[in-house]
């Protein structure tokens, strides 16, 4: 969905210039479409392994947003980000988007459109700059119509309303800033779809893959994804190895826990080699990916 009538809203051709470090597949509206197998790899990084990542090999420093509240704690909440920006109504610009979204066929109330825009794989992160009186977007009605769309959920930064109808819609989750019975539309107004946002310390980017897990959320950048997930899956072998090793009393916790000697490499191909495991890479790159630090 295009949406000329929305201030902040990117064309196709801003969201290409804007994200030139991605090469790979885009959506229809030009932002970064990361592949469905990265989508689910990614469902089995933690958050802290996708931090570290980013933070140490990559230097994006600021991706990781906490103090969230969700729907269904049992649920992983992870897909490409479809960003919404909401301000505080200026009854001025509020009838220029009106008369401009009518003009163009849009229908219902401005908290429904970024709705219409949404696919399969999607997650919408709407940042109604975490109002929680009167700050609710979405109630169990519009919370069934983004999953039904999307198959995912939605980061609010915000409060939601009709907590229990939510909680009951299977398969869907939100992260938002509490609950609460009233509603936002009366006070804002959407001035952009697909266009960065800013959640809490975050600036989001459409495109960017959203993980959220029982300890917070973290967005990465499309460019990032496939690195962060092969990372953890590299991390995660040599979890099994580093702890078999500890057991069997053969290493000290120090030489395990950090920056692993030479000794210690060449142990680990050993034991790759004799258990059968599989690495998503060959063992003498990983290096290239772990970057300074082994963890």
């Amino acid at each position: 969905m295009t949406t000329p009538y929305l201030p902040l809203s990117l064309s196709r051709e801003q969201m290409i210039e804007y994200t030139p470090e991605w090469e790979g597949r885009r959506a229809d509206d030009g932002r970064p479409f990361v592949s469905d197998d990265i989508i689910e790899r990614m469902k089995q990084v933690t958050i802290t392994e996708a931090w570290m990542t980013m933070y140490y090999r990559d230097e994006y420093h600021f991706q990781y947003e906490d103090g969230w509240e969700r729907v269904r704690p049992d649920t992983i909440l992870c897909g490409r980000a479809l960003t919404a920006m909401f301000m505080p109504r200026r009854k001025s610009l509020h009838a220029v988007v009106e008369a401009r979204a009518r003009a163009a066929g849009q229908v219902g109330d401005q908290v429904s459109w970024p709705i219409y825009a949404l696919n399969e794989g999607d997650v919408y992160v709407a940042d109604v700059f975490g109002k929680v009186d009167r700050g609710p977007i979405i109630g169990d009605n519009l919370g069934t119509a983004i999953y039904r769309r999307s198959k995912r959920g939605t980061v609010q930064n915000a409060a939601i309303r009709d907590l229990d109808g939510l909680q009951e819609i299977e398969g869907f989750t939100a992260f938002t800033r509490g609950a609460h019975p009233s509603f936002a539309s009366p006070t804002v107004t959407i001035v952009g779809i697909n266009c960065p946002v800013r959640i809490g310390k975050v600036m989001v980017f459409p495109g960017d893959v959203v993980l959220g897990k029982q300890d917070g959320l973290i967005f990465i950048p499309p460019h990032l994804a496939e690195r962060v997930v092969i990372t953890s899956e590299i991390i995660r072998v040599r979890d099994i190895f580093g702890k078999q090793r500890l057991n069997e009393g053969k290493y000290l916790p120090g030489e395990i826990d950090g920056k692993w000697t030479e000794t210690i490499e060449l142990d680990f191909r050993r034991w790759l080699k004799d258990s059968g495991t599989q690495l998503p890479i060959p063992a003498e790159t990983i290096a290239s990916y772990l970057g300074p630090r082994s963890w």
